[in-house]
C-alpha cells in the first residue's frame, strides 16, 4: 500500500492514531476487561490505536463505503504522482467522507445511538454519490 496522505491510516503516524492506554496494553483483571472492549473499537498496529469501522453498519453499506475509500486512496496516490494538488484535495475529500461514514473519523460510534450512526453513514454515501455525479 503506497503513501496516499490519508492521515487516518495505520502505520503512517497520522492524526487519526491514538496512543494506546494501559487498557490496550493489558495488565490487571480490570484492565483486561477494558482491553477486550477496546478490541471491538480499536485496531492496535505497532503500538498505535486506529479506530475500527462501526460494526452496526449493514454489510452492503460497508462495502459501498470501502469502495469509495479505496477509490479515494487510489486517487490521492495518482494525483500526487501527477503533481495535481487540486485532485489530491478532491480525492482526500472522498477518503474523508468514506472514513466518517464508516465511523473511523468523527464522533466515536460507540458513544452514539445506532440510528445516528446509520444516518451518518447514509449521509456520507449521499455525499460520496454526489461527488460521482459532479465528476470529482
Amino acid at each position: 500500500m503506497g503513501d496516499d496522505g490519508d492521515e487516518g491510516d495505520a502505520g503512517r503516524g497520522g492524526r487519526g492514531a491514538e496512543q494506546p492506554d494501559a487498557a490496550a496494553q493489558g495488565g490487571d483483571a480490570a484492565q483486561d476487561d477494558d482491553a477486550a472492549q477496546d478490541d471491538d473499537r480499536w485496531l492496535v498496529v505497532e503500538g498505535r490505536r486506529w479506530r475500527r469501522a462501526d460494526p452496526a453498519l449493514p454489510a452492503d453499506m460497508v462495502e459501498r463505503l470501502k469502495s469509495h475509500l479505496g477509490r479515494g486512496r487510489s486517487g490521492v496516490g495518482a494525483a500526487k504522482r501527477r503533481g495535481d494538488d487540486a485532485a489530491v484535495a478532491e480525492a482526500r475529500t472522498r477518503v474523508g467522507f468514506a472514513k466518517h461514514g464508516l465511523g473511523e473519523r468523527g464522533p466515536r460510534w460507540w458513544d452514539e445511538p445506532e440510528e445516528a450512526r446509520l444516518q451518518r453513514a447514509r449521509e456520507a454515501l449521499s455525499d460520496l454519490d454526489a461527488l460521482d455525479e459532479s465528476g470529482s
